[in-house]
């Protein structure tokens, strides 16, 4: 999925973007991870997909330590 938002401003290294086409949802970022160069103003593409080995390994981490806690009781 790609995401358009605007890069309305820059406040102490956050960036804040706002979602298109309606700009009422903000998103702050570090802006470190903005590309170099990005300036208020900036239309930027946002790339979401979802990590499903970090997912499993989450779950699976999560499910563990659930373990373990039964297990003391």
């Amino acid at each position: 999925m790609i995401i358009k938002a605007t890069l309305d401003r820059i406040e102490d290294q956050i960036a804040v973007l706002l979602i298109r086409p309606e700009e009422t949802t903000e998103v702050s970022i570090l802006l470190s991870l903005l590309p170099e160069g990005s300036k208020e103003g900036d239309i930027l593409n946002i790339y979401i997909t979802k990590d499903m080995q970090e997912t499993e390994q989450a779950k699976e981490r999560v499910s563990s330590l659930l373990e373990k806690l039964k297990n003391k009781n």
